[in-house]
């Protein structure tokens, strides 16, 4: 019995050991580990210090229709420029955070085996991207799936129509977690609360705090769950013993 409570003991303990705080996702452009980058371009210098992103990759960022992913943030009509700084900074955040691992999921598609999950966004960050793109138009909600692709970027399919933001996007809830398939979670905290992921900061990255008081509620909920789990193992293995 002592045996296998060992056993147990140890896959536990080495399941909790996983450093989730300091990882990149295995994805298309993303580095195998985090590390220094000292020439990221424009708004992806903030992760230089530790980045998942490398400097050619925080370049194509900033530029429409990069080699990146084809992606055509002019699908209707020019974007606004201040609408579009926000979809550089979403693009570096995506790209170069070493902080996501709370959130990473497996992912079964062709580009990416890991993708990010309900990440809580700051207010500040959510309310002002969406009040900065509600003069835009676009034709869909999803932006990860559904597009007209035979051009080779994405096209706005038959069946959409270009709409203005506010009409697609009502709230900057439903644009934060509906635009990139709940990659994104709107929150109600504020970028002094430590609960919540930044994608504009300046200085030291706060991410990483926010990632560990994640990491540890979650970490806390799994020992709960996996204590007891342990407890009736050894109680039915003790109970068995008895009556042999």
């Amino acid at each position: 019995m002592w045996i296998v409570v060992t056993l147990l003991l140890a896959l536990l303990s080495g399941a909790l050991s996983l450093d989730k705080l300091n990882m990149c996702m295995d994805a298309k452009h993303h580095k195998v580990e985090p590390g220094p980058e000292g020439q990221l371009y424009g708004q992806c210098a903030p992760w230089h210090e530790n980045a998942c992103c490398t400097a050619n990759t925080s370049t194509e960022a900033h530029n429409d229709n990069s080699y990146l992913y084809n992606f055509n943030w002019n699908h209707c009509g020019v974007m606004s420029d201040k609408c579009n700084k926000h979809f550089i900074q979403d693009t570096c955040f995506y790209e170069c955070s070493p902080h996501l691992g709370p959130w990473i999921q497996n992912a079964d598609e062709s580009w990416r085996k890991e993708r990010i999950l309900d990440v809580p966004l700051c207010k500040e960050d959510c309310e002002g991207w969406w009040e900065d793109c509600k003069n835009d138009f676009t034709c869909k909600t999803n932006w990860h799936k559904g597009w007209d692709w035979s051009s080779g970027i994405n096209k706005c399919p038959e069946t959409s129509k270009c709409r203005k933001w506010t009409e697609v996007f009502p709230t900057p809830k439903s644009m934060c977690e509906q635009i990139w398939s709940n990659s994104y979670l709107y929150t109600t905290h504020s970028k002094s609360s430590g609960l919540c992921m930044q994608l504009w900061f300046t200085g030291p990255n706060p991410n990483k705090k926010v990632a560990e008081y994640y990491l540890n509620n979650a970490q806390q909920h799994q020992s709960c769950a996996q204590t007891t789990l342990l407890f009736l193992v050894v109680t039915s293995v003790s109970g068995m013993m008895y009556h042999s």
